[in-house]
């Protein structure tokens, strides 16, 4: 392996360090995307279960329970129960919007690496190809392999780019899945939220539980999922 990485030129070090930085932001949204799903199935029965009782500060224990980013937005909006509705979705669009960044850090690399290693493999063909012509025009065809070595170089680092860049977009589109699962479970836990609201929520309607603190934090912090 190290030979063939010494013959694909000086473009394999670029190349090496796509390589590194693709698994690496793999690795670390793969395992927060997994912490972000974890138990959310539990969640919305636990916090249905409390909404349908129209218990509030037990489905805000639950959100903490919990966590995620689901959770979170749950949260945001339940801080806000008893105001006027439309304080409630703004709340709700906050912290998904603010959860959905969180979710999607890191796929922007991802998407980057997609697109440079092929590029970087091509660079290495082009240069590859300079060597070969130029071994040619020294020593004629009476060397083959001076024009080789230039021809295994470009072969070379076209692989390597297309060997980086298959399965990183692989796991970008996989990713990009996965949080789209994830924002449609956020709008179906705020619909709850919504639901849950009933007159209660309209402006002028009775106020049941306020439980907006002086000072609100709305954008709860999922554990895991940063």
């Amino acid at each position: 392996m190290w030979g063939y990485f010494v013959r694909g030129g000086p473009v394999m070090w670029p190349l090496l360090a796509l390589s590194i930085l693709g698994v690496t932001v793999i690795f670390w949204r793969w395992w927060a995307l997994r912490q972000a799903t974890s138990g959310l199935t539990a969640f919305m029965t636990d916090l249905r279960g409390t909404l349908v009782e129209k218990d509030v500060p037990g489905a805000v224990e639950v959100c903490e329970r919990h966590r995620g980013p689901v959770a979170a937005i749950v949260k945001a909006g339940l801080l806000r129960y008893g105001r006027p509705r439309n304080q409630v979705e703004m709340a709700l669009e906050d912290a998904s919007a603010h959860e959905l960044a969180h979710l999607e850090r890191g796929l922007p690399i991802l998407a980057t690496v997609a697109m440079i290693a092929p590029l970087l493999g091509f660079l290495g063909t082009v240069t590859g190809m300079i060597n070969s012509f130029e071994a040619l025009a020294s020593v004629g065809l009476n060397n083959p392999a001076a024009v080789a070595k230039g021809i295994s170089e470009a072969l070379i680092t076209t692989a390597a780019g297309l060997a980086i860049a298959i399965p990183v977009q692989m796991a970008y589109n996989y990713f990009v899945t996965s949080v789209n699962t994830i924002v449609r479970s956020m709008e179906s836990a705020a619909h709850v939220v919504l639901e849950s609201l009933g007159d209660d929520g309209d402006a002028g309607g009775t106020t049941r539980v306020d439980l907006t603190p002086a000072n609100p934090e709305l954008r709860t912090a999922p554990a895991g999922a940063r």
